[in-house]
């Protein structure tokens, strides 16, 4: 008796034609019967394969420009039937439906599509595949009988069962490859609703049903401790600035906490158009500094804390050389490097350090559309970015001093450092780098005595940074005792007049922003 899941028939429908000559051409050494559709046949029949069209086998055209090709009883039922269920087998011959053991189908590149420059709604639109997704979910179901497959990277295994089996293929791998299917129209209806939701303008930032979709790149080592298990995903339809993306040149892998430091050193640098360096420890800055050459902005940077910079990330916004490359080697210990592009010399020059990291990035815009997602227990928070950037509109001098050109460049500098500090966050800083910081106090005076003790001699005439409002006259007082001259705050307490008052008591220029930068 013949085996009721020996495949006869076979369905070729796809876009990405990567490989499909080449496994159709074993199909039909094999004497497997070839059902095909439009443009995929004629490139079979132009590569010597022997193909029925859809339109022989239903009796029915392509029509609506290819719009309607597969979607007929004759294609889905010879597709969903079940070949030991007598109930089907009778109702498969009564309307001359024959078996269909194999479909081999990819659909239309809706992702690739949507990213190309200056795409319309109707260019998307088009490439929205009906009856691709209808067939591939149809042999999913009926996998216990039915191959399915969407990845040209599958073909050589295909034929490969097929020539050892007898045209059969293994319920294990239909099995697998069914998997794939769900997953891959999953993803692909997720991406035409993505697309469709975004593109409308009154649709909500925070939908009653919030998607995302996830692509898993590694897992590693571990978590944040070494008993916590992790790994990295991607964001498929992210755009704009990318971590994920990054290439590295040596070294071990990135570390769950290493790659949480870099987004850090990265989101830090998206601050900065002149020459910048910024070295991150335990998610916060430990010192940044903008300067007339990255080698000088790394030098200042480094001096800011040299006893915290150990074990360090560090982000250079420019372009790592030999020189570079030389200065930052004199460091104790780095643990990831962070830049848009290294030197041949400064790789050269890294290799002797075989545990450090060396990451490029491309550089680009962060997202202006990304969230950030925080779970709790039972939950997920999401939130827009914090992509705020003070202008002059914000700013609003709240003291009888005003304050000098080089005070307020160094406050503005200063205000976009405060945003990547833990709350309670304070940046004292002088000549465009920092001089101090203080970071994930309890209490804002407490991170302001830690920002002067960093700071030491070199505070006199610095300024400085407060992510959010001073509650309190005592950290003004706190400032003025060590030599700070100018401040710069959101504003928005009740005692903003006491604040104000001491601050024009000690003649420090004080500049409210009115927009907070908190970071818990």
């Amino acid at each position: 008796m013949e085996d009721n899941n020996t495949i006869k028939k076979a369905i070729i429908s796809v876009s990405d034609k990567t490989g499909i000559l080449d496994l159709a051409k074993n199909l039909e050494r094999l004497g497997i019967e070839i059902i095909s559709t439009g443009g995929t046949a004629k490139h079979l029949r132009n590569g010597g394969v022997q193909v029925k069209e859809v339109a022989e086998v239903t009796g029915f055209p392509e029509i609506l420009t290819g719009r309607l090709k597969t979607l007929h009883p004759v294609i889905l039922g010879g597709i969903l039937g079940r070949p030991d269920n007598e109930k089907d087998l009778r109702e498969m011959r009564e309307h001359h439906i024959q078996p269909i053991g194999l479909v081999i189908c990819n659909l239309y590149p809706f992702a690739q599509t949507i990213k190309t420059p200056d795409v319309t709604i109707n260019d998307a639109i088009e490439m929205i595949d009906i009856g691709g997704p209808t067939m591939l979910r149809a042999a999913a179901k009926n996998y216990l009988h039915v191959g399915v497959v969407i990845d040209p990277k599958d073909y050589p295994l295909i034929v490969k069962e097929l020539q050892e089996n007898k045209n059969r293929l293994s319920l294990e791998l239909k099995k697998e490859l069914s998997h794939k299917v769900f997953e891959h129209t999953h993803n692909y209806d997720e991406s035409i609703y993505n697309y469709l939701a975004d593109s409308d303008s009154e649709a909500e930032e925070f939908p009653k049903y919030y998607r995302t979709k996830l692509e898993k790149v590694k897992t590693l080592r571990y978590g944040e401790n070494p008993h916590q298990n992790a790994a990295l995903y991607r964001i498929p339809d992210h755009f704009g600035l990318s971590l994920v993306d990054t290439k590295q040149f040596q070294g071990k892998e990135l570390s769950y906490n290493n790659i949480l430091d870099a987004h850090a050193a990265l989101s830090l640098l998206t601050e900065f158009s002149d020459p910048a360096a910024v070295i991150i420890k335990h998610n916060n800055p430990s010192g940044c500094s903008i300067g007339n050459s990255a080698r000088q902005a790394y030098k200042n940077a480094h001096s800011c804390d040299p006893i915290s910079a150990f074990g360090s990330i560090l982000g250079i916004n420019r372009v790592i050389d030999k020189e570079i490359a030389y200065e930052i080697n004199q460091m104790q210990l780095i643990e990831v490097i962070i830049a848009p592009e290294f030197s041949k010399d400064a790789i050269e020059i890294f290799a002797k350090r075989k545990n450090c990291r060396l990451l490029s990035y491309q550089p680009a815009p962060p997202n202006p559309n990304q969230h950030e997602y925080r779970y709790i227990f039972g939950g997920v928070l999401i939130q827009e970015c914090d992509l705020e950037t003070i202008r002059d509109k914000h700013l609003r001098v709240a003291t009888e001093r005003q304050p000098t050109d080089s005070e307020r460049d160094d406050l503005l500098f200063a205000f976009s450092v405060v945003k990547h500090v833990r709350s309670n966050g304070i940046v004292v800083a002088k000549n465009k780098s920092t001089i101090g910081i203080g970071a994930g106090q309890m209490s804002r005076v407490d991170s302001v005595n830690i920002a002067i003790q960093k700071a030491g001699v070199d505070i006199k005439g610095a300024v400085l940074a407060s992510d959010g409002f001073f509650p309190f006259p005592d950290s003004i007082e706190a400032a003025s005792k060590a030599g700070i001259t100018a401040i710069i705050q959101p504003g928005g307490s009740i005692r903003d007049d006491e604040v104000i008052k001491s601050a024009n008591k000690h003649n420090i220029a004080m500049l409210f922003t009115g927009v907070r930068h908190f970071k818990h």
